[in-house]
C-alpha cells in the first residue's frame, strides 16, 4: 500500500532546520541529562596540562552516529580542547578510517576518552545495525519500538541508520496495549477494543494512535470504531494497527479482511513482535504491511569498535 510519510517518523521532534539546523530543545535537554549522568558515573581526577592530540579511528566498517552528542560532551568537559571531525553524522567508515581528532590538555582528553568512545561506539553500532535492516527491507519501512536503553539517544541513532523512531515518549503518541484494553469493559474483546477507541482524546492523539491487536477480527473492530469517529469529525486520519505476533500469513489475512470490509483506507498496518534481522526478507515480501517494528534495531546491539590513540600534539 502506498502512502505518504508514516507517523512513526518523529525525527522532526529531534532536529530542526534541515542540514544546517540543530537539535530541538527536547533533544538538547535529553543529551544534557545523559551526559551529566555519564560524566558523574565516570568522574575523573586525571591531571596534566601538557598539550596532546587524541585520534579516534574505526576498527571495523560502520555508520557514524552521535556527533552532536560528542560535540556537547567536549563543550562541557573539554573547554580548552579543539575537536576536529573527519566525518559527518551518518557517514560510512571503514576499518582504519580517522573519525575525529581532539587536541588539548592531556587531563581533559584522557578524562573524557572513555565516555566519548562509549557514546559514539554505542550510537554508531545502532545506526550500523539499523542500516542493515533497512537494506534488507527494500522499500518497506522499519521502526524501533518503545523499548530503549538510552532513550532519545537510541532513537536518534535509529534515525541516522535510516529507520523510523516510533513514538518518543508516552506523551508523544497514544499506544493502546493489551493491558490497557483489559481495563476497558465490554461483552467481548471486540467490544472492549471498540470502547477503547471510543475513549480516545481525538483532539490530542488523532494524528498518531496505535492499538495492539492479535487477530483479524480485533483489527476490524478497531478500524470500524476508528472510521466511525473519523466520519463524524470529517477527518481522514489513520489508525496504526500493531499486528502483534501474528506472522506474515495472519497479517496478510488481516489486510484482506480490512480491505473487504472497506476499512483498509483508515489503517496503517504495523507488523511487530519477535521480528529479527533474519526475518526481514520474508516480511519484505508480505503483502499489505506498511512497516515492521522491532526492539532488535537498538537493543542488544554491539557497539561499533572505535579506539583513541593519544600522542604529542
Amino acid at each position: 500500500m502506498t502512502m505518504g510519510r508514516l507517523p512513526h517518523d518523529r525525527s522532526d521532534l529531534l532536529w530542526q532546520g534541515g542540514r544546517e539546523g540543530g537539535p530541538t530543545d527536547l533533544f538538547e535537554e535529553s543529551i544534557a541529562r545523559w551526559l551529566r549522568a555519564l560524566v558523574s558515573d565516570d568522574e575523573s581526577d586525571i591531571g596534566g596540562t601538557e598539550k596532546v592530540i587524541g585520534k579516534v579511528r574505526a576498527k571495523e566498517r560502520g555508520r557514524i552516529a552521535g556527533c552532536i552528542v560528542i560535540d556537547r560532551l567536549v563543550s562541557m568537559q573539554c573547554t580548552n580542547s579543539i575537536l576536529d571531525w573527519k566525518v559527518s553524522e551518518g557517514d560510512q567508515v571503514d576499518s582504519g578510517d580517522l573519525v575525529l581528532s581532539i587536541e588539548g590538555p592531556a587531563g581533559e582528553i584522557l578524562g573524557c576518552e572513555r565516555i566519548l568512545l562509549n557514546v559514539l561506539g554505542r550510537m554508531s553500532g545502532i545506526s550500523t545495525n539499523v542500516a542493515r535492516w533497512v537494506q534488507l527491507a527494500g522499500g518497506m519501512s522499519v521502526a524501533c519500538t518503545r523499548k530503549t536503553d538510552w532513550g532519545l539517544l537510541d532513537k536518534w541513532a535509529v534515525h541516522i541508520g535510516g529507520g523510523l523512531t516510533h513514538r518518543l515518549s508516552r506523551s508523544d503518541a497514544l499506544m493502546i496495549k493489551e493491558n490497557d484494553i483489559a481495563l476497558v469493559s465490554g461483552k467481548s474483546m471486540e467490544d472492549s477494543i471498540a470502547n477503547a477507541i471510543g475513549s480516545i482524546n481525538m483532539d490530542r492523539y488523532s494524528s498518531f494512535t496505535t492499538i495492539e491487536v492479535s487477530s483479524s477480527s480485533h483489527a476490524i473492530s478497531a478500524a470500524s470504531a476508528w472510521a466511525e469517529i473519523q466520519y463524524k469529525r470529517e477527518r481522514d486520519e489513520k489508525l496504526v494497527l500493531m499486528l502483534d505476533n501474528m506472522g506474515p500469513d495472519a497479517c496478510e489475512e488481516a489486510d484482506k479482511g480490512l480491505t473487504e470490509s472497506g476499512l483498509r483506507q483508515w489503517c496503517i498496518l504495523e507488523a511487530s513482535g519477535g521480528i529479527s534481522l533474519g526475518d526481514v526478507e520474508k516480511w519484505r515480501d508480505t503483502q499489505g504491511i506498511d512497516l515492521i517494528s522491532s526492539s532488535s534495531l537498538n537493543r542488544g546491539v554491539p557497539p561499533l569498535d572505535l579506539s583513541m590513540i593519544v600522542g604529542d600534539a
